[in-house]
Formats: C-alpha cells, structure tokens, sequence
C-alpha cells in the first residue's frame, strides 16, 4: 500500500518555493509520502511521486496514458519534433529509426574521436593555471558532438551555437516554471531573438544536410549519413525537417548532459582525496601512461563507479514531468486528464532508503552489482521506459574515456574563492562555472 499526502496550506508562496528552490523543496517532500499533491496549476492538480514502484508505473506500465510535461511541451517549439519532444506513434517510429546508430558497433567508432579531442583540449592547457572547467568540458563536448554527427568540427559556427542553446535553455525553463501563463505580448521580444537565433541554427543544419545529399560519401560513419540512410520497413525514409529535429536535439543534449555530468564529476573528485588516488591508481595500472582504448573501458572499473556516482548525487536530468492525457490511477490515487506528475531523479537518488550516507561521496557503493539490490527506479539518471535516453551508452562511454584520459595527466583543484552550486534549468549545472586550478601529475609506468 502506497501513502499519499497533499501539502497542507499549499498557496502562491508554496508554489514560489516550488519554482524557485525545487531541489530543495523535492528533497524536503520525500518524507510527505509516496505520493504527494502540491497543489494546482491552471486548475489540474500536481503530484510528486517519491517511491520507485510509482515512478515505474508512469514510465513503464502505464507510460501510454501520459505525455511530456510542460517543460519538454514548451522546448519543442525549440528543438522541433525529436526523439525528446515526440509523442505516440511519431516517437515510436523515430526510435524504430534512430536505435541502429546507438548500436554499440556505431558508437564504438567514436572512442578514438573522444580520446584525440580530449587530448588535444589538455594540450593548450598550463601548468597550475586556473581554468573554467564547466567551460572547458563544455566546449569539449561540443566538440566532440561536432565530429561524430556531422565528420567535421563547426570551428566558426561553435561559439554562437553555444550561445543559442544558452538562450534557448534559459528561455525554455523560465516559460515551464511560470507560475501564470504570461501573455505573448509581454514575451515578444525574447521570443524573437529566440526565433532569429533558431533561424541561424536551422541553416547550419540544413546547409549541411543539403551537401550531403547532393555529395554522399561512403566513408562517413557520423550521425548525419547513418540518419539519412536511416529506413523504415516501407522504405520511407526522414524528411529534412524529422533530421533537422533530431540533429538538433541530440547536439543540445548529447552535449549539455556529458558536460554537466563531468563538471560535477571533477567538483567531487577535488573534494575527495582517497577517491581521487585511487582513481589514479587504476588509471596508472591499466593504461601505464598510454592512451584508453575502447577495449579498456570496461577495465577502468572504479572510473565508472566514479561516474555513476557523480549521476547519482547530480543527475543532469534532475527532474522528469508527465502530463496524464487520461484518467488513470497511480499508487490507488485518481488522476485526472490534465494533471501533472513529477519525478525526482535528484531526490530520489538521495533517499537513505536505498543509499547509505546518501549525501556522502562513495563511488564503491556500486560494486558487486548493487544496483541489482534496490528497486530499478530508485537510480534512474537517463529515465526510463521507452522514453529511456538513446545516447546513454554514447554518454557513458564518452565520460570515462574524458575523465581517463584527463586525470592520467592532471589533478584538478577548486579555488577557495567560488562556491559551487547547482543550478536547475533543464538539466542540473554548475552555477557560475567551476574555477579550478589545474596541477600536472606523473603517472607511475
């Protein structure tokens, strides 16, 4: 038997909080219940699930009576109709399409990509220096997501693209988390430089989906030439504008996650000296100064418990909305059509139920399998159901390949002077960057 609870008192400035502080105000209702109203928005209720049973229910068993939250609703207008914003039988028939290019023969390819742009970043870095890590990591990222869609890097276009997605991102959350629905025409001039930016984008994208199709190379394994050999069983095959849709969405999440994901990867490690030394343990005695391989990753076991480690206590995606699209009863509570649940990676993720010194930084916590001891949705940092993230493989890979071939050559050190702090927008960053002092070291060989 689930237990359910509704915020007693829950008025304008409850919902404030809510907006303003979610991942405390997420963190600080867990204990309310396993599912818990917090109030009303335009008149439908809005409920925070906080047991993982519950949280399968929606993203699995019953996925077909929701649809995305408000926020994604509103990024579509953004991103178009990608795999992230898709619904029904148009996600479905995307997914069907897109599945073979994540296969890990595709993604494997990319290995030396990461590890050759990875390396390149450290060598403009010097000794001691102080450098924005968030920034370095992003541009990384970028970079990286550049080669392996589109075979080549956007040097000239880079720095702008970087700045739309900036924009877009922090106009797409100030829409979702309005408390009233604020007339178009107070928003007109944001949304204008919003669409103009959009404009510049889409003929990035379609400039180079156009030169491919006239000038097909054979040689090319990006993203670009797998989605335009992509065909269903009819042989129909993506139009320019279902390509344009999921370029964009993979570049803006394939990379804002990755970056986010080792931001805060390398905040902890600075944090966490053992964790730290044993990390360069591992790396000196399975690489012994070399290059990571493709066929190392799975040796590099304590760097992927470090990963998933920094996914548990910050997920990039921190929050996962559903919108019933029809009554329909979760953990015996009436849901209406039009009501909205909500979904806590971040909250979850800390329960002491299921994590020991939730709070603690313990990469060894996912030895021997624990993941297998507590419920499936008790640590779910890329969703779930048929919704899951397709690039998790890709993202997972990425990371410990940037984080071996990283910490082989530097220790990374805060600086006394920055607090670091999360910042909840669509995904979970670091607020003002992350100023950190970067220290050669030598690898024992």
């Amino acid at each position: 038997m689930f237990s359910n609870h509704t915020v007693s008192g829950f008025n304008i400035k409850n919902l404030l909080k809510f907006r303003n502080s979610p991942l405390h105000f997420l963190t600080e209702i867990r204990e309310l219940g396993d599912i818990v109203e917090i109030g009303h928005r335009a008149n439908r209720k809005m409920f925070v699930l906080n047991h993982p049973d519950l949280i399968k229910e929606v993203l699995v068993n019953k996925t077909s009576s929701f649809r995305k939250g408000k926020g994604l609703q509103i990024a579509g207008k953004f991103l178009g109709q990608g795999l992230l914003t898709s619904e029904g039988d148009t996600h479905k028939r995307q997914r069907r399409l897109m599945q073979p290019q994540f296969h890990a023969k595709h993604i494997s390819s990319f290995a030396g990509v990461m590890v050759e742009h990875t390396e390149q970043m450290l060598d403009t870095w010097v000794n001691q220096e102080d450098r924005n890590i968030h920034r370095d990591m992003t541009e990384l990222a970028l970079e990286i997501i550049n080669k392996t869609m589109f075979g080549h890097n956007l040097t000239e276009d880079v720095d702008q693209i970087g700045e739309i997605i900036e924009a877009g991102s922090r106009r797409n959350i100030q829409q979702a988390k309005s408390v009233i629905n604020v007339p178009k025409f107070f928003t007109k001039k944001a949304d204008n430089r919003l669409q103009e930016s959009q404009g510049y984008l889409n003929r990035i994208i379609y400039s180079m989906i156009e030169a491919r199709r006239k000038q097909p190379d054979e040689e090319h394994q990006d993203l670009l030439s797998l989605l335009l050999a992509a065909k269903d069983e009819d042989g129909t095959r993506m139009t320019d504008q279902e390509i344009r849709d999921q370029l964009i969405t993979i570049y803006i999440a394939g990379h804002e996650t990755t970056a986010n994901t080792l931001s805060w990867t390398w905040f902890l490690l600075a944090q966490n000296d053992a964790v730290e030394k044993k990390l360069w343990a591992e790396l000196d005695e399975v690489l012994g100064g070399n290059s990571p391989r493709l066929s190392d990753i799975p040796k590099l076991k304590y760097t992927n418990q470090i990963i998933q480690e920094s996914m548990r206590l910050y997920p990039a995606a921190w929050m996962i909305g559903r919108e019933a699209t029809e009554p329909v009863v979760i953990g015996g509570m009436d849901i209406a059509q039009g009501d909205t649940i909500f979904m806590s990676q971040y909250a979850m993720h800390r329960t002491p139920k299921y994590f020991a010194n939730p709070d603690q930084f313990i990469p060894e916590r996912f030895d021997h399998d624990f993941l297998k001891t507590i419920p499936t949705y008790a640590y779910f940092p890329f969703g779930g159901g048929p919704r899951v993230c397709i690039g998790n493989n890709f993202a997972l890979m990425e990371a410990a390949i940037i984080v071996a071939v990283v910490g082989q050559r530097y220790k990374l050190q805060l600086l006394d002077s920055h607090s670091v702090k999360p910042e909840p927008l669509i995904t979970l960053r670091v607020q003002g960057g992350l100023p950190m002092k970067v220290i050669e070291r030598t690898p024992r060989v």
